[in-house]
């Protein structure tokens, strides 16, 4: 991987804050709603926020 930019190492350091809140926040959903459906919904979107969380980080390990 090419050498990244202050600016550039910041962006990505922002995306992973950001989907590290989105992940959390769909967990106390899922915790917090009685709904199955909805259960399922929040499940799905936290755990794609984790997946795009750990994409970014193991980019940024190579």
């Amino acid at each position: 991987m090419p050498n990244l930019s202050a600016k550039e190492l910041s962006g990505l350091s922002d995306q992973l804050d950001f989907e590290k809140v989105l992940c959390a926040k769909y967990q106390a959903a899922v915790q917090e709603t009685e709904d199955p459906q909805l259960k399922t919904s929040f499940q799905q979107y936290a755990d794609q926020h984790r997946q795009n969380f750990n994409y970014l980080l193991n980019h940024l390990k190579d």
